[in-house]
């Protein structure tokens, strides 16, 4: 009986464990990798991109939502960054904090 009731608790256990590993922001595993798939996406069209400085500009996704950080050195840079980062299959949102810095001398 006691070997009936610990298979019992075991296939329980790993019923409801399934799918339960998150990270920060209580995300999926599927939607955390599919969040570091459209980020690598963004960096790499940013880096692909003579316009953007892919070095500057910073990119993370959580859900589908994209937020970009750093400095441009023109606000055409810091649009067509926002440009490239929609373009991503997956992308729900951008969210553009880049700030214009023109490079000094």
């Amino acid at each position: 009986m006691k070997k009936i009731l610990l298979a019992a608790m075991l296939g329980w256990l790993s019923v409801f464990s399934v799918g339960c590993a998150v990270t920060s922001g209580q995300e999926t595993t599927g939607a955390y990798v599919d969040d570091a798939t459209i980020t690598a996406r963004v960096k790499t069209k940013f880096a692909e991109d003579k316009t953007v400085a892919a070095t500057r500009i910073s990119v993370e996704t959580l859900k589908g939502v994209v937020q970009l950080s750093g400095f441009a050195t023109s606000e055409a840079e810091r649009q067509r960054a926002a440009q490239l980062a929609a373009s991503v299959p997956g992308v729900k949102s951008v969210q553009n904090a880049v700030k214009v810095s023109p490079p000094q001398s």
